[in-house]
This record gives structure tokens, sequence and C-alpha cells, in this order.
């Protein structure tokens, strides 16, 4: 990106340059992709509300788990994410060198009749500020794209991020994926694309090697876990 973007208020600062080399030392090929990825799949909108498909009536589940304990609980119970899938990417450089994030495809490897099964809400009333939600992918176009989008942290307008961004080993960045679906249940992937030092590439991101899945919620009987006679425990969603 040009030095003259506005800083972001919620991304790291330019890339400084990388320090130069000894004098006198022989500078090795770099081989290998040049970035690591930290991927997570299972992040709640606002760190509170989000839709999980279970093939379960609402006695067999459990009560919802605590954000951060969502990737076991939603294991245990084959959970498939409902409606949105939020992917939240750490990329970091391996070297002080800059690595230039140009561009972040989808890929689309699966469409099937939406999941049968019943819509468990993690929480209801959550804030409705979209919070660090940097791209949107609409899994229900035909050659779905990740869309640049504008956000807010509370009341802090995030605005939108646009590739190419630069990262380093000192200066890591952080992308949130959202993808959606109203009408498949859907298989997909990303592929994020990179060059540095004269060398490009493209590196996979998935769900620990298998396709991330979204499933629609239309038409299913959705719940919450609340209390109506001083237990607490799933109940129907009433419209």
């Amino acid at each position: 990106p040009s030095s003259s973007r506005p800083p972001h208020p919620d991304m790291t600062s330019p890339v400084a340059e990388a320090a130069p080399a000894d004098v006198g030392a022989p500078t090795a090929p770099a081989t290998g992709e040049p970035l690591t990825l930290t991927v997570d799949s299972q992040v709640w909108a606002q760190g509170c509300g989000h839709d999980y498909v279970i093939d379960k009536a609402p006695a067999q589940v459990p009560p919802p788990p605590v954000a951060q304990d969502a990737g076991p609980w939603a294991s245990a119970q084959g959970a498939v994410h409902g409606r949105e899938t939020n992917v939240e990417i750490t990329v970091q450089g391996r070297r002080s060198s800059a690595v230039t994030l140009t561009a972040l495809h989808v890929q689309v490897v699966g469409r099937a009749t939406p999941a049968p099964g019943t819509v468990y809400a993690m929480e209801l009333g959550c804030g409705g500020s979209l919070s660090k939600r940097y791209f949107a992918v609409d899994l229900d176009q035909d050659h779905p794209r990740a869309r640049s989008v504008a956000g807010a942290d509370v009341d802090t307008p995030i605005p939108a991020v646009r590739l190419p961004y630069r990262v380093s080993s000192k200066h890591p960045e952080v992308l949130l994926v959202t993808a959606r679906t109203e009408g498949c249940d859907c298989s997909w992937y990303l592929e994020l694309d990179w060059s540095s030092e004269g060398r490009s590439g493209t590196a996979r991101i998935d769900d620990h090697g298998r396709p991330f899945r979204t499933t629609s919620i239309k038409g299913l009987p959705r719940y919450w876990y609340g209390s109506d006679d001083g237990d607490r425990h799933w109940l129907p969603v009433i419209d």
C-alpha cells in the first residue's frame, strides 16, 4: 500500500525496512513460504453471538460454552456453523523483510442441501456493531469473492482494509473473514497470495486440512439458553 494511506485504527503500522546484513556476510537465498498463518474458525460475532446447527434435540445438547471453549464444544456436538462462519487469520512474516499480501481468494468445493437439525444460539442481544470485520464473503454467489468492508469497534469506525498490505516478523496482521449463506451447506477454503524478495506464492487457509463448512439456518427451529421457570435450559426463540 502507498505510504500516503491514512493509518488504520486497528491495523499495524507500515512495515519498517529490514536492518542491513553484516558487512561481508553471505546472503542465503530465501526458501519456503516466508510467512506463518494461525487460523481460528470458532470466532463469535462481538465475542458472544453465534449460531450452530446440531442434529440433536435440546435435551441432548449441553449448555453453551464460553467463546474460548467453542472449538471443543462444537466438535463434541457435531455442530456446523449456522448461516455464518468467522475465520480469524493471524499472518506474520518469518523474517524482518516485508511480505506483501496481494490478494485473498475464496474457493467453494462443495454445495449441498442445507444440513438438517436445530439451531442453537450461543447468545441473543449482543452488541450490534461490526467489530474487526475486514472481509465479507457471500457463499451463495456463483463465484464468491472476499470483499473488503468497513466496520466498527464499539463506536469507533474501522475503514475497509484493502490489499495489498505488508507484514513481517515484527509486524503481524490479523484478518477476519466472515462468510455467510442463506441457501446451502457450503464447504470452502481461502487462498492468500503473497510476494516477497522477488518470489511469490499462494498459501491455503482451511480448517486444519479440511474445508470450512457453513450451512443455512432458514426454516430450522432455533433455541437459546435461558430461564423461564428459574432453571436455565434451551428455550425456543419466538419470532
